[in-house]
């Protein structure tokens, strides 16, 4: 029954995950930059061939015993032409990443992306600058720039906004009112408004076809 509603309540109200697996659901190869312990796409109900990256050797650790990539390296998200070919994978994704490298690298990272990419290229990063310190003893977590609606639809990108409304959130993404409970419901409520509508949401998925 918890289930259920569960399902329910997130038919009626879809977050990030499902935005996310409905833009990948058409890849069959995928490249996960700065994956983490716990990417998003062990979730995912189709499953496809993935290769995870991060710079952060835990992180690798985590993820491989969960099994969610096929494949992982641990090295720089910079280096990575330096391994793969342009157009070797359907689609090459940096969740929560950019905005953890400075300005300049941003965009290095993103061109490199986009010469991987054979469909589509994903990013979902914070709306604007969010200040974060790193966490887990691990100094990558730190938030060095901040990226905007206009940056990304400039280049090209389709933005939909992701998490609600920006003004009920901080660091971390955590709801910064009580009760939680009931803020992260309205959360979920200005979602419907926010996500197309995304220079007022919290965070933003950017996706752009090649």
């Amino acid at each position: 029954m918890k289930y259920s509603l569960k399902r329910l309540y997130r038919k009626i109200f879809p977050g990030y995950i499902i935005e996310l697996e409905k833009a990948i659901s058409d890849c069959k190869t995928l490249l996960d930059l700065g994956c983490g312990s716990s990417s998003p796409i062990k979730s995912f109900s189709k499953k496809f061939y993935s290769i995870g990256i991060d710079a952060f050797k835990q992180n690798i650790y985590k993820s491989e015993r969960e099994n969610i990539h096929d494949k992982y390296y641990t090295m720089n998200v910079l280096d990575i032409y330096k391994k793969f070919k342009n157009n070797s994978f359907d689609c090459v994704i940096a969740l929560d990443l950019i905005e953890h490298l400075t300005k300049e690298e941003g965009f290095k990272l993103i061109n490199i992306m986009e010469r991987i990419a054979k469909k589509k290229i994903i990013i979902f990063t914070s709306n604007g600058f969010l200040p974060q310190k790193e966490y887990e003893n691990n100094p990558l977590q730190e938030h060095k720039c901040g990226w905007t609606v206009e940056e990304m639809k400039n280049m090209g990108y389709e933005v939909i906004g992701i998490n609600g409304w920006k003004i009920l959130r901080g660091e971390y993404a955590y709801i910064k009112f009580k009760p939680k409970f009931f803020w992260s419901v309205v959360s979920d409520i200005t979602q419907t408004i926010i996500r197309n509508n995304p220079k007022n949401a919290f965070q933003l998925l950017c996706i752009k076809y090649k």
